[in-house]
């Protein structure tokens, strides 16, 4: 998932359950700063942070792995 569409998905689900940034940043234990910045599209949040913000939000980060072509 591109970053943009990551932050809008979050920021999107935020407001769907009528949760601020405050409340969010409180209940998750992310700085209120390092998640405006985040929502802004000018942080660059760690997958622990991700995963505070997902959890309160009711959200699952998962990873794939890429189908990548080797050339030769």
């Amino acid at each position: 998932m591109h970053l943009l569409e990551l932050i809008k998905t979050i920021k999107n689900r935020r407001e769907a359950l009528q949760v601020t940034q405050e409340g969010l940043a409180a209940l998750s234990g992310v700085g209120l700063r390092t998640l405006k910045q985040f929502e802004s599209g000018k942080g660059n949040p760690t997958l622990s942070t991700l995963q505070k913000i997902s959890d309160v939000l009711g959200m699952e980060v998962c990873l794939k792995i890429k189908n990548v072509k080797h050339t030769k």
